[in-house]
């Protein structure tokens, strides 16, 4: 599945994007280190956080999208970053428990 399939499926707010990336599984954490260090390109990234060292983490790691769970805040710099990066960002009102469930029943 891709990006902008998984936006139609879920109902997801488009903060950034949608631009064209696959998804090849999922990553689920806050702590910035840990996703740099344990996520892997094209996944998707499930987090609270809404700045820009989102952005350039999930830059860096060539995930396929950010998904800020909860309706968390979005700083406005880190939106900007993320079109000039080509990165998703993506917000749903969702728990992490919810959309993981979801992402789940999608076959993820």
């Amino acid at each position: 599945m891709n990006v902008k399939e998984l936006i139609k499926q879920l109902e997801l707010e488009v903060l950034a994007g949608p631009f064209d990336r696959d998804i090849s599984g999922v990553y689920v954490g806050d702590l910035l280190s840990n996703v740099m260090a344990k996520a892997k390109a094209g996944n998707l990234w499930v987090t609270i956080q809404g700045h820009q060292n989102v952005v350039a983490v999930a830059s860096l790691g060539d995930l396929a999208a950010v998904i800020v769970v909860e309706d968390f805040e979005i700083e406005a710099a880190a939106v900007q970053r993320a079109q000039e990066k080509e990165v998703n960002l993506l917000r749903t009102p969702l728990t992490a428990v919810d959309l993981i469930r979801k992402l789940i029943e999608l076959g993820f």
